[in-house]
């Protein structure tokens, strides 16, 4: 990576991290208004309805055996994840949510040696087995710091990671490689997006809630940023830091975004108690063991 690259890849980490960690404080202030669906359906509308020129001029390129494959992705790496997060972010605080989504790349890992017959490590195990016990302790951390009972909605983060996992094995295996990164973004989002926008105006009261909840458009607008920012903006610039860089470069973001979450959800007021810090130092330490050379 030569100093120009060097310099673009470390601007595009920040900006990644500041993004990434900051969806997590906007799914809460849209869930001050909206319901948990509601949040996740307009989501995806709001990024599908971004790329949707695009999706329109590079669909023609995608070869009909493969539309299956971008709408399964889609469904893995956003709509299942984008209404599990949104739901799990009624019971959990923002910044806890944060942590745990860095078990994404544990998953990728576990799944790709399963699935795909990748070379699992035994410095791979030790910090899968870390990440395993710092998430137990997370999902069993209460408010006031104690330990006790199961947090089944944090459970649902990790089943989105779960998902995020198996899409990104997907997407190395199963997508046919000369297809650009804005042509699987936009033609997913354009597989996906109509039944989101299906679901939000026809089996919600999103437009009742817009037009008569205070505060509705300012939660409306915090979405919509979201869907733009995190959804789409967010996977382009993922994808161009890895070409100008190395995955273990771009894979750095999953240390520093937790740690933009957590400031927004303690200047948002959110407490975090002992048993989240170590929680948060195992599911980190395990993700950057599992992820060494």
């Amino acid at each position: 990576m030569n100093e120009q690259n060097r310099g673009t890849a470390i601007f595009l980490l920040v900006i990644l991290s500041l993004i990434w960690g900051t969806s997590f404080i906007l799914m809460k202030r849209g869930l001050v208004v909206f319901a948990p669906e509601e949040v996740g359906a307009l989501r995806v509308s709001a990024a599908f309805i971004f790329l949707l020129p695009f999706a329109l001029v590079k669909v023609k390129d995608v070869p009909k055996a493969q539309y299956w494959k971008l709408f399964a992705s889609g469904m893995m790496g956003i709509f299942i994840p984008a209404f599990l997060f949104a739901t799990a972010q009624t019971r959990i605080d923002s910044s806890v949510a944060g942590i745990m989504n860095s078990l994404t790349p544990i998953f990728t890992l576990v799944i790709g040696t399963i699935l795909f017959n990748q070379k699992l490590k035994m410095v791979s195990v030790i910090g899968f087995l870390l990440s395993l016990g710092g998430t137990v302790l997370l999902i069993l951390s209460r408010s006031g710091g104690q330990l006790g009972g199961f947090n089944f909605f944090a459970l649902l983060i990790v089943i989105a990671c779960v998902f995020y996992g198996c899409n990104v094995n997907f997407l190395k295996y199963q997508i046919q490689s000369s297809l650009g990164s804005i042509t699987i973004t936009s033609v997913a989002l354009l597989f996906i997006g109509p039944l989101a926008i299906t679901y939000l105006f026809g089996f919600t009261d999103f437009t009742t809630k817009l037009s008569e909840t205070p505060g509705a458009w300012t939660a409306f607008g915090y979405i919509v940023f979201l869907g733009i920012m995190s959804t789409a903006i967010a996977t382009l610039l993922f994808t161009k830091l890895i070409k100008i860089s190395s995955p273990i470069f771009a894979s750095s973001v999953t240390y520093i975004m937790p740690i933009v979450a957590v400031m927004w959800g303690v200047l948002d007021g959110e407490r975090l108690y002992l048993g989240h810090y170590i929680g948060m130092i195992a599911v980190i330490g395990g993700v950057y063991l599992a992820n060494r050379k």
